[in-house]
């Protein structure tokens, strides 16, 4: 087990969505984290909307992690996203990016916070991990890919 997984939860994973840009995914986003942890969907949106405004946290090949802090979260949360088609989320290759893990921090974000999207950037360098999150079916795998993975 690893730090994603007191942060990540099966029912926060959602493969293959049909979406076809970014505002389609913070909305999407939104209603995943207000249905599965009462935030509200609007805040998740202007959340990540205004951390994309400052740059794009878009990896390349084909991966992003979309994070924003959130004034009235007491505990970050994550969810993991696949889009059908992947989206234009102006990554540094100019890709389209298809696998994203989102995360959301307390407004007043620690240490740990950082070491914590450190962690799920090195996961998704992981070739074989990665080829793995591309591909799998299962949510109940995915999450067990994520949650098992070790640095």
């Amino acid at each position: 087990m690893n730090a994603l997984a007191q942060l990540i939860t099966p029912t926060n994973i959602a493969l293959d969505i049909d979406i076809s840009s970014q505002e389609e995914l913070f909305a999407f986003v939104g209603s995943l984290f207000e249905k599965n942890h009462g935030i509200s969907a609007a805040l998740v949106q202007s959340c990540l909307q205004d951390r994309e405004s400052l740059g794009s946290t878009g990896l390349g090949k084909g991966v992003a992690i979309p994070h924003g802090r959130v004034k009235s979260l007491t505990n970050a949360h994550i969810a993991f996203i696949r889009t059908k088609n992947g989206i234009d989320f102006k990554a540094p290759d100019g890709e389209p990016v298809k696998v994203l893990v989102i995360m959301l921090v307390p407004d007043a974000a620690t240490q740990t916070h950082l070491e914590i999207l450190s962690h799920v950037a090195q996961t998704l360098s992981d070739t074989s991990t990665k080829e793995l999150l591309f591909s799998e079916s299962s949510p109940d795998n995915i999450y067990q890919l994520l949650t098992a993975w070790n640095q």
